[in-house]
């Protein structure tokens, strides 16, 4: 690694922000929708994301409750925000379920499911597709929604392949619209005291305060209907 090159990660602080630390760029990512409502893919589409502006250090809100989302205003010790972690610190293989067909392994992590909807359509669902991925053009849509998982909470690896086939993140942060903070390229995630969790490269954080497996988003913003005003 050149002697230039900063390090990046993500600290959580207790019952406070996330700070990000090592220039990490900071974007937003919008789910392009079809006209039955279906997200399809991540808009912009095979464009690389830029940023007016990247700081070399931040503080993201983690309370859901600051007025100036995505940004931390101190917003969590007016109102007494409660940020106790409580992931567990097992690598993620230990929890995954597995489907397997015709060269092809998925596996499935439902607590860090975000309702994003890239896994299903009106017609189907990838633990569906999987048992009928030997045609191509299945497989072929089959791994594009897995990719398009922001959390990873699905993975899918090629039967003779040691590693899920994964997109190709520049390290950055991506604001989701009424969702959770989406960490790419493998950043690390941190507590206060170098503790650090497991490093992947798709990782959702909870941004709403109310996630029952913080630091990680569990889907609960959709339930509390949580909101952004970054838009």
């Amino acid at each position: 690694m050149s002697e230039e090159k900063q390090e990046q990660w993500i600290t959580i602080t207790p019952n406070g922000p996330y700070v990000v630390t090592g220039g990490v760029p900071l974007t937003t990512r919008y789910p392009a929708m079809s006209t039955y409502g279906e997200p399809l893919a991540w808009d912009p589409v095979g464009a690389e994301e830029t940023t007016s502006q990247v700081q070399a250090k931040y503080a993201l809100c983690r309370c859901g409750q600051s007025g100036n989302k995505p940004y931390c205003d101190g917003t969590h010790a007016r109102v007494g925000f409660d940020g106790t972690v409580t992931a567990g610190r097992q690598p993620s293989a230990t929890r995954r379920e597995r489907y397997e067909a015709d060269g092809l392994v998925m596996t499935d992590e439902p607590g860090l499911c975000v309702h994003a909807g890239f896994c299903g359509t009106r017609f189907t669902n990838v633990w569906e597709m999987i048992k009928r991925n030997k045609d191509p053009e299945v497989r072929a849509r089959l791994l594009e929604m897995v990719k398009n998982c922001p959390s990873g909470r699905l993975e899918v690896t090629l039967a003779e392949a040691s590693a899920p086939v994964e997109p190709a993140f520049t390290p950055s942060i991506a604001t989701m619209p009424d969702g959770p903070l989406w960490v790419r390229g493998g950043i690390t995630v941190q507590t206060i005291d170098g503790v650090a969790y497991e490093i992947r490269n798709r990782v959702t954080l909870c941004r709403c305060g109310q996630s029952h497996n913080k630091p990680f988003c569990d889907g609960t913003h959709v339930e509390a209907g949580f909101k952004t005003a970054e838009l």
